[in-house]
């Protein structure tokens, strides 16, 4: 079964304010509101802008799940617009807005929602919150330091956190809701439930026409003493045609830069409430000498006047910190130290062995005069594959060692001198005689032959592995 959408929707200026920064949208297949922010920084601007890039939702046909796709695609573009509408005019630094969004195929919803504009959906004579407040205070009651009670009174509970405005972090939330005949939904500004509890909402939601519902909430809002913008965005979810048609509506600051911009208004509910000054879209005015409760309640960052300054000025630390990055690593591979190869020679190496293009992290600190072939295999390809030392101590201590290891190889590879045989014939000696009365030792002639070892010999024994390879 597919469902249609009966819709109202309706802005007033409030008894305060003398400008209206909320916009508003109702349509067969949208509801939309978005509440400026900034005061003097264009919050109507920005309200405005948001609402006229996100109401062209409306006319695409786009059903289920592909509805939260688009949402948070027309929320980015209407972020991308007040990016570029502070381009265009520096003074416009630190305007943004709320926006909240239910879009509706015919038989389910998808809610896009930024801020602390509010989405009610009354089912079977229930009142629920189908938004979430990005407000300090309801960060304080989703971490259970105050109760909801206590949020309603408190000082900063519109202090608000997240927004649309024009930066990159301005995500939505996301959600698809279903949705079935006999529902009402209703979309509003903080006007309306910062001094209208719950109870109040709820009953006055529970009869009576859109239309109707609409001036009854805006009527409660106002003489609750509310000093802010007050609109509403009510749809019931019917079976048959829709008593309003499939007209859209639009009112709030929208209507009104629409008027002044092209000399032709667009559809819109223009209903005077209560003793404000606004009608549907409320009227533009000076601020006058006393503090616009706007800047108050969003505290907005101050506008800029140069904005081109700031970008230079974090390009600049950008740079420095790549090049001071840079130098940092380019420093630190120049206390590095290896031992390795020049040629044929073992050679001490300052900087790391990895080269970038157009430079070179490495070079020759110390050429050594030992020759790399001189050394064993094992020792040769060490060398030949580089040998990392904590620092130039090291290295050199490294050097040493192999050195020492070319001394022994050469000593154990060096032939030990043969003495030559003796051409001299050996000497004879006459015989001993002895008296008859002792009997004297035997004596032996001795004959010199000469030898044929060698007359020195290695202190330590050879082991011919260690030297292989040495040429």
């Amino acid at each position: 079964m597919t469902l249609s959408l009966d819709y109202a929707t309706l802005s007033d200026v409030g008894r305060v304010r003398r400008n209206n920064e909320d916009s508003a949208y109702a349509g067969p297949h949208l509801l939309l509101l978005a509440d400026g922010m900034g005061g003097a920084a264009a919050g109507e601007v920005a309200s405005a802008a948001a609402v006229q890039v996100i109401r062209r939702l409306d006319t695409a046909e786009i059903s289920g799940e592909d509805m939260i796709e688009a949402l948070a695609g027309a929320v980015h573009r209407a972020n991308e617009r007040l990016s570029e509408l502070v381009e265009e005019d520096p003074e416009r630094e630190g305007m943004g807005s709320t926006v909240t969004a239910l879009m509706f195929d015919g038989t389910q919803l998808g809610l896009a929602h930024l801020g602390d504009s509010r989405a009610y959906r009354m089912r079977d004579g229930k009142l629920y919150q189908l938004s979430h407040d990005h407000t300090f205070v309801q960060s304080l009651v989703d971490e259970g330091r105050i109760s909801q009670e206590e949020a309603f009174t408190h000082p900063h509970r519109n202090l608000i956190l997240r927004v649309l405005d024009g930066r990159p972090d301005s995500d939505p939330d996301l959600e698809m809701l279903d949705v079935r005949a006999g529902d009402r939904l209703m979309l509003c500004s903080d006007g309306l439930p910062d001094y209208v509890s719950d109870e109040v909402i709820a009953a006055a939601m529970a009869s009576g026409t859109p239309d109707s519902v609409v001036v009854d909430l805006i009527t409660h809002a106002l003489e609750a003493g509310s000093n802010d913008n007050v609109t509403c965005v009510v749809a019931d979810v019917v079976e048959t045609a829709p008593a309003s048609g499939t007209q859209p509506q639009l009112v709030g600051a929208a209507a009104e830069l629409a008027q002044g911009s092209t000399g032709r208004g667009e559809p819109t509910t223009a209903i005077r409430v209560g003793g404000g000054e606004g009608h549907g879209g409320g009227g533009h005015g000076a601020h006058g000498g006393a503090v616009d409760p706007e800047e108050l309640r969003y505290a907005p960052r101050p506008p800029k006047r140069f904005p081109w300054l700031r970008r230079i000025a974090v390009l600049v630390v950008v740079l420095g910190l790549i090049v001071g990055g840079a130098w940092f690593g380019y420093s630190w591979t120049q206390k590095q130290y290896y031992v390795g190869t020049d040629g044929d020679y073992v050679a001490i190496f300052k900087g790391v062995e990895a080269d970038l293009p157009g430079l070179s992290l490495s070079s020759v600190y110390e050429r050594q005069s030992l020759q790399v072939d001189k050394l064993p295999t094992y020792s040769r390809e060490q060398v030949e594959a580089n040998i990392q030392a904590d620092d130039l101590p090291g290295a050199r201590s490294i050097v040493a060692e192999l050195q020492q290891t070319a001394a022994e190889c050469a000593a154990k590879a060096k032939p030990t001198p043969t003495p030559k045989p003796s051409t001299t014939p050996p000497a004879s000696k006459p015989p001993v005689t002895t008296p008859p009365a002792t009997v004297p030792p035997k004596t032996v002639p001795v004959t010199t032959v000469p030898s044929t070892t060698p007359s020195t010999t290695p202190s330590t024994p050879v082991d011919p592995d260690d030297c292989d390879g040495v040429r």
